[in-house]
């Protein structure tokens, strides 16, 4: 339901991260359709529209919504593009990628955390085909993707995300992989573009700081 006070507090956002330098306006846009404060705790409402993480319960949290904001931007998004995500979290980076149109999967270690928000994005209409698994192992049966992001810190770049990107055509670039690498208190930033069948580019972007990528083999 729409809430007033909300609707300035998630604008202010927007303009705050145009400010930080987030210049893909239908990002901007995305961030300013998304509720935010339907994905955190009733508790923590108040904070929802901050620039900052926030709790979300099993030692997760829901992305700064810079951070957000710049994954989605790295992606460079368009309707229509299949979108993989791994770590569905609290469902705020699925669904601003709903917004621009993407066709978005995603993956979820933590069953319980799945099951409320696979509930909440279909309330919310964003149609999101979610699943229980690892997600170092990607959605080979649903691959190629035009993107994957990862929104945990991994060490390393598990090779079936590469391997599930889209390889270019004639019309179209490779498939994206955004996900930041690196120890546990600080990673950086990559996006990984697929340039054939067995080449990649690999651009290294800011530094972060995410919960870790757990891989379940």
């Amino acid at each position: 339901m729409a809430h007033p006070s909300y609707d300035r507090q998630r604008h202010a956002l927007v303009d705050l991260l145009r400010e930080k330098g987030i210049a893909d306006e239908r990002v901007l846009e995305a961030i300013a359709a998304v509720p935010r404060h339907e994905f955190v705790d009733e508790a923590l409402r108040h904070r929802a529209y901050k620039d900052e993480a926030l709790p979300i319960g099993l030692k997760q949290t829901i992305s700064q919504p810079f951070t957000v904001a710049y994954q989605t931007s790295l992606l460079e998004v368009q309707p229509g593009h299949r979108i993989l995500e791994i770590g569905t979290g609290s469902g705020y980076q699925a669904a601003i990628l709903c917004e621009l149109g993407a066709r978005v999967l995603s993956i979820e270690r933590h069953e319980p955390l799945l099951k409320r928000t696979r509930d909440l994005l279909k309330d919310l209409g964003y149609r999101v085909l979610a699943r229980h698994g690892d997600g170092t192992l990607g959605w080979p049966a649903s691959a190629p993707f035009d993107g994957i992001v990862v929104t945990a810190g991994g060490a390393v770049v598990p090779d079936p995300l590469l391997e599930q990107l889209r390889a270019p055509d004639a019309d179209r670039p490779g498939g994206r992989l955004i996900i930041p690498i690196g120890e546990a208190d600080k990673q950086i930033m990559l996006r990984i573009t697929r340039t054939g069948p067995d080449s990649f580019e690999r651009e290294e972007l800011m530094d972060c700081l995410f919960v870790p990528l757990i891989a379940d083999h």
